[in-house]
């Protein structure tokens, strides 16, 4: 069935309504259009529209999302929560680099202040705790091997086992 004029306009309007409010990733607006109720013809074009103006480019979503998240999490999370948001991984792999190289960003200093957040140096944690604290930094995107290094740079031990 061929797009209607009226519909090409509304899924435009909208497709520019919701850029207005958040900048999203090409497959984030496609759902939204979708959910909206548009055709898929409507939302392909719509989508079109918008990237032809510079309104929509998932190189500069991944850049900005990635600013605001380092220091907070390990790369691996981070990289993993764009491509859920539909950006590819080379995409994804080069926004990184670019940004931690700009804002000069060491992930095991951030691991470091991740767990200084928790405990303090020289700590001797009860199983239990060992395992939370863990399954936490494993959860923020942090690598195995970071993690025990840091942790016994930090002198953060289970107790009993020096």
């Amino acid at each position: 069935m061929p797009l209607s004029g009226e519909e090409e306009k509304r899924a435009r309007r909208k497709a520019m309504q919701l850029l207005e409010r958040m900048d999203r990733t090409e497959k984030g607006l496609r759902e939204k259009l979708r959910q909206g109720g548009f055709s898929p013809e409507a939302v392909e074009n719509a989508v079109d529209y918008v990237k032809s103006f510079g309104y929509i480019d998932d190189a500069r979503y991944a850049r900005n999302y990635i600013s605001g998240r380092l220091g907070t999490r390990g790369r691996q999370r981070i990289l993993q929560e764009l491509y859920q948001r539909g950006i590819d991984r080379q995409t994804a792999l080069d926004a990184y680099e670019e940004t931690a190289q700009l804002q000069e960003t060491d992930e095991r200093e951030t691991l470091r202040t991740a767990i200084l957040r928790k405990y303090p140096e020289e700590t001797s944690l009860s199983d239990k705790e060992m395992r939370r604290l863990y399954g936490f930094l494993i959860r923020r995107g942090f690598s195995a091997g970071d993690i025990l290094q840091v942790m016994e740079e930090l002198g953060i031990a289970v107790s009993g086992c020096e």
